[in-house]
């Protein structure tokens, strides 16, 4: 039987970028189905883990945070993703761009494109991901229909359902981006970050 993972995203996050790379062979290989979930990781972490931005902004020079950069670093070398980072629109506000990706999530395969193209334009090429204009653009260049997506993303039912992405994740344990809900006999299984993705691995082949 196929399994099917819920992959709770948010196009700011570098780690997130990582994984959605590195998760296709994992998906390939195994048989499994990933939905792209958009949602908005400031939210949870407003709910949830309100001491992370505080201690990115107050640490970025400690120890610790500069091995995650440079964990960040030699996992992109690792993965083969190109990633100019951080860049001049560091930290993202991401909510423009994660309504476009709502409008999608009943697309899949659209969605899946847009995501990567996003990351790509925003990690790479260092484009702001905060400006409706670029996204268009971005859309437009995926094959999509840009400024249809614009006027879609200011109704209020775009604005609920990306909030109803946020509070699903937050009720399913989620707290930070991005959140891998692995199916099993008793449920679920929550994997966080990049990092994890050999567990994910391991809980689909079971």
């Amino acid at each position: 039987m196929t399994k099917t993972i819920d992959f709770f995203f948010d196009l700011s996050s570098p780690w997130t970028c990582l994984a959605f790379h590195n998760i296709q062979p994992i998906l390939e290989e195994t048989g499994a189905k990933a939905v792209w979930r958009p949602f908005l990781v400031g939210g949870v972490h407003n709910a949830v883990n309100q001491a992370y931005p505080e201690s990115r902004s107050n640490n970025i020079n400690s120890p610790k945070w500069r091995q995650l950069f440079q964990s960040l670093v030699d996992w992109a070398a690792y993965s083969d993703v190109p990633m100019n980072f951080p860049g001049p629109h560091f930290p993202l506000r991401s909510v423009h761009a994660m309504r476009f990706c709502c409008i999608l999530e009943n697309n899949q395969p659209d969605l899946a494109k847009f995501a990567e193209a996003c990351f790509d334009a925003y990690f790479t090429h260092q484009k702001n991901l905060d400006d409706p204009a670029v996204l268009v653009q971005i859309a437009n260049d995926v094959g999509l229909d840009g400024e249809a997506m614009r006027a879609k993303s200011q109704e209020q039912e775009t604005k609920d359902h990306l909030r109803r992405n946020t509070d699903e994740a937050i009720e399913r344990g989620a707290f930070g981006s991005p959140s891998i809900f692995v199916p099993t006999d008793d449920g679920e299984r929550l994997y966080f970050g990049n990092d994890q993705l050999p567990l994910v691995e391991w809980a689909l082949k079971k």
